[in-house]
């Protein structure tokens, strides 16, 4: 297989990965498909750097996140939403209204975090352990460990608040 069709086809495995990062990072549906397509692109200009040292989804996943923050960046804009409503979530077939509430209570303080801590929830929520965060994010380990119990603080009291 060439090194186009390895790209081709790292990329057509991971296109629900490579979406995922884009609807976090992104507000609009436009926003969206332009972050698919820079991530895609980057993925791209450094596939050559790509030695297989990780597994590819975590290196996609490193690449995406990357992508999104320097996109955001440059853009100037400031994440103020994440329209995770619009991300199709399993329990809404449920009918547990109260579980509901608290899970969408959950999304809208997430939504008020900053981008590293957003992208650390999203791959723990992603079933990422701390090891594969810290290489996905760059950051050590024990960085992971700490800013996860100041966002589980961070998320408990916010909801706490808005309940009572």
């Amino acid at each position: 297989m060439n090194k186009e069709e390895e790209f081709v086809s790292l990329i057509h495995q991971n296109q629900g990965l490579i979406y995922k990062i884009a609807s976090i990072y992104s507000r609009e549906k436009e926003e969206q498909d332009d972050l698919y397509q820079e991530i895609v692109y980057q993925t791209w200009k450094s596939f050559d750097n790509f030695k297989n040292a990780a597994k590819p989804s975590t290196w996609l996943y490193r690449v995406g996140m990357n992508t999104a923050i320097t996109h955001l960046n440059r853009t100037k804009k400031r994440l103020q939403v994440v329209p995770l409503q619009d991300v199709k979530l399993q329990f809404a077939e449920s009918g547990d209204t109260e579980k509901e509430e608290k899970i969408q209570q959950l999304y809208a303080q997430i939504r008020k975090l900053n981008l590293l801590d957003r992208g650390i929830v999203f791959l723990f929520l992603e079933g990422k352990n701390y090891e594969e965060i810290a290489e996905i994010s760059g950051i050590s380990e024990s960085n992971v460990g700490t800013r996860m119990s100041r966002i589980k603080a961070k998320l408990k009291s916010g909801i706490t608040t808005q309940t009572n």
